[in-house]
């Protein structure tokens, strides 16, 4: 994707791991024209990719183990809906599916590690 935002080393902190992936989705939906198909998916997508960043933001500050765990549950339930939409987008935008499996793949691989975190 020429606007996605490059780093050529794995991003293993994910405070930047998830701020980056919410930027590349705000990148590539901008994109794309609003209309009565777009306009709802972008919105749910937009809410859910960055929301991940936003929830990992507050659980890396939380102020008990309980707090902390709530807020990977919701990193994790807002990564899986990340997937959904993505999906759908992809439904939509046959045209631009190499860009969306990229998204696609890192919002799974945040799925996973956020069910690790959760699990542990």
């Amino acid at each position: 994707m020429s606007n996605q935002i490059q780093n050529p080393k794995r991003i293993y902190d994910l405070k930047q791991r998830t701020a980056r992936f919410g930027a590349n989705i705000i990148l590539l939906v901008k994109k794309l024209k609003q209309d009565n198909i777009n306009k709802p998916i972008i919105s749910q997508l937009i809410r859910a990719a960055t929301s991940i960043g936003a929830n990992y933001m507050e659980a890396d500050a939380a102020e008990s183990k309980k707090d902390f765990r709530h807020k990977i549950g919701i990193c994790k339930k807002e990564s899986k809906e990340t997937l959904h939409w993505l999906h759908m987008l992809s439904v939509a935008h046959k045209e631009i599916n190499t860009e969306l499996r990229n998204l696609y793949k890192e919002a799974h691989e945040l799925t996973l590690i956020f069910s690790t975190i959760f699990k542990k």
